[in-house]
């Protein structure tokens, strides 16, 4: 970490990574530790973890419990 809190990648890493100046990359805060990511690695990671996961069908399945739950009353 340089003194403008500037990080420095090593020139091996940034290779291997494809990214030069002034490429866009992310830095993920875990509780495992920091990850550094590109922004193609996000989003792999996240379409990974969203994998079979349907957000609409949880959410119509939420409203209709709570419909229920109001027509009950």
């Amino acid at each position: 970490m340089g003194d403008r809190g500037r990080l420095v990648v090593p020139a091996e890493l940034r290779e291997r990574l494809g990214v030069r100046a002034g490429s866009a990359l992310v830095l993920l805060e875990t509780p495992q530790g920091v990850i550094l990511a590109t922004r193609e690695q996000v989003k792999t990671l996240v379409r990974s973890k969203l994998r079979g996961v349907s957000l609409v069908e949880e959410l119509l399945s939420e409203r209709r419990k709570l419909a229920a739950s109001e027509d009950a009353a």
